[in-house]
């Protein structure tokens, strides 16, 4: 498709004001070649540096090697997992968080440069940059902690304790309070960002496994997606209580916000369903869906707007490309190639000089993952979409890393507590076996990994049987260990240690 062309009458309606900039909200800023859209490759292991003017991917920021490969010697200096990202209120410096190394790396905007790096807690997971950008404030799944960490120089703080499985830190526009959610409690706990301390929990979510959240740009909102439970919860942070909690389909990811002329709008990506929904904000609190807008690939998540909010930006996890949606028709007017396995999303106006590119290469990008037909135990086939927003049954992308293949499996509704074995199946229906899985108590697999050969057209399972005791405890461990609702990965069923178990994200 053609680059799309910015249209400044299209852009949001928001005054600048010297009020504004105080207090942190967005004013209307039109998209210029100055301006970079960010995708955090979590399989890749690096950062997509994207021209939103010219929707043209510029290049990426390797921060480690792709995954196997060196990442398994124990001499292995550099990250994995690149999952997370925020950036400072000057748009100066972009905070990546990478999920499997524990690691918050700093990086200027507008040389693509490396300016520190700190190791924090235990699947470290999604967090943001104080308003005077000195500090970067992470939630550690695995810790129950928020790490403060020096982002000036690198070194941690601090770490505040906030209660089971932080997931993801938000600030207020006035950037005094920081907001917490959960993927362990119902709750979103309120800190006091000057004095550190815990200061009001809001509860009444509509589940546990809140996987991100956002602030409206009025400060007035906050919603809180619960992936594993296809909801997102809208919560008034005025009163600071739940409005409502939607029911939005499987795999509910990201939202984001644009104000244009037409309104205040909400935009929430829905991974099982290949979908961005569109909502009004309302004075009531309970938002109305506008529409839902068909992604140009599979499984949605990152998400954000362009400073004059015409345009939105969805990652697509399981195609490795962003889709561009114009708000003034809720439509995708460009699809872009990003690195492998694209999570958080950010647009950052005026990031760097115009034209600029330096210190990017291309690691990640150029592969194209295959979405592949799945089959079964009863022989019907699984991947295709259900009535009803239920999303596929079971789904199976393949990409290429380090010389081999990851396949990646997603299953829904199937029977619970039971131990699975998926087959490649080539084309003159050879089995050969890839890997066994365990489905949690709701009969889903959240994210299964294999790394092999694959010369298959399809992947069919087969039921094992109940799952013994063993396995069931296996799972509960992975599934505690990584902070996820469901099952995780390979699970050997002679107790060993598998490659996709050391690898496991249930992706936020």
């Amino acid at each position: 498709m053609a680059s799309a062309k910015v249209d400044p009458t299209q852009a949001a309606v928001a005054p600048v004001t010297a009020a504004a900039a105080e207090t942190g909200k967005q004013v209307p800023i039109p998209i210029s070649g100055r301006d970079r859209v960010y995708t955090a490759d979590q399989t890749s292991n690096t950062v997509s540096v994207i021209d939103p003017s010219t929707n043209r991917t510029l290049g990426t920021i390797a921060l480690g090697a792709q995954r196997l490969g060196a990442s398994f010697s124990p001499q292995y200096l550099e990250n994995t997992g690149v999952h997370g990202l925020a950036y400072t209120r000057d748009h100066k410096r972009l905070g990546v968080v990478s999920v499997t190394s524990n690691t918050v790396t700093v990086i200027d905007t507008a040389t693509n440069k490396v300016l520190n790096q700190t190791d924090v807690g235990r699947a470290a997971h999604e967090g943001t940059f104080t308003a005077d950008g000195k500090e970067f404030w992470v939630a550690n799944r695995g810790r129950d902690t928020v790490t403060i960490s020096d982002a000036e120089h690198g070194g941690v703080l601090a770490n505040l304790p906030v209660g089971a499985g932080p997931s993801k830190v938000l600030l207020s526009p006035d950037g005094k309070l920081a907001y917490v959610n959960h993927i362990k409690l119902a709750e979103i706990t309120v800190i006091d960002v000057a004095a550190r301390k815990v200061v009001d929990h809001i509860t009444g979510l509509g589940s546990t496994f809140s996987s991100d959240q956002a602030i409206s740009p009025d400060g007035k909102e906050l919603w809180a997606s619960h992936k594993s439970f296809g909801k997102i919860s809208v919560v008034d942070l005025v009163n600071r209580k739940v409005t409502t909690v939607l029911e939005t389909g499987p795999d509910t990811n990201h939202p984001a916000f644009a104000d244009t002329g037409k309104g205040s709008f909400a935009y929430l990506t829905v991974g099982g369903l290949d979908k961005t929904v569109v909502y009004r904000r309302t004075a009531s609190g309970v938002p109305e869906v506008v529409t839902e807008i068909p992604n140009n690939g599979h499984a949605p998540h990152g998400i954000w707007a362009s400073g004059d909010s015409t345009r939105v930006y969805v990652g697509l996890e399981k195609s490795d490309k962003v889709d561009v949606i114009d708000t003034a028709t809720n439509k995708v007017t460009n699809t872009i190639g990003v690195g492998q396995e694209p999570q958080a999303l950010v647009y950052v106006p005026d990031a760097a000089p115009a034209g600029s590119a330096p210190g990017l290469g291309k690691q990640g990008l150029g592969g194209t993952p295959e979405n592949v037909d799945t089959v079964l135990p009863n022989g019907r086939p699984g991947d295709p979409m259900r009535p009803g927003n239920k999303g596929r049954v079971l789904e199976a992308t393949v990409r290429q890393v380090s010389g081999l293949d990851m396949i990646q499996l997603q299953a829904r509704e199937l029977e619970p507590t039971t131990t699975y074995q998926a087959f490649s199946v080539d084309r003159w229906g050879r089995r050969t076996p890839l890997v066994s899985f365990t489905t949690d108590a709701s009969g889903s697999a959240p994210q299964v990994l294999a790394f092999a050969d694959f010369q298959g057209r399809r992947i069919a399972i087969e039921s094992q049987g109940k799952a013994t005791q063993q396995t069931l405890a296996q799972a509960v461990s992975k599934s505690s260990h990584h902070g996820s609702g469901g099952s995780s990965g390979s699970d050997a069923p002679d107790g060993r240690v598998e490659t996709a178990d050391l690898l496991y994200c249930d992706c936020c």
